[in-house]
């Protein structure tokens, strides 16, 4: 489960790289917290909850399954 985790952190630095925007940039489109799309991106947080990914996909304009794949 550790291994879609750190997946979903990698490809969320991929689309936001893409668009070329900061980690900053994407909290503030998700309306999340910084330290929340940082851990997440460097996979240090366990367990994202789904709303949060969701969040994070909908500011990225890509669907789950492009952030968990």
């Amino acid at each position: 489960m550790s291994k879609q985790k750190s997946k979903i952190g990698k490809n969320m630095k991929k689309y936001r790289k893409k668009i070329g925007i900061s980690q900053d940039v994407l909290s503030k489109r998700a309306n999340l917290a910084y330290h929340t799309i940082a851990k997440i991106e460097a996979g240090s947080t366990p367990d994202p909850r789904i709303e949060t990914v969701k969040k994070i996909a909908d500011a990225l304009n890509v669907t789950l399954d492009d952030l968990i794949k």
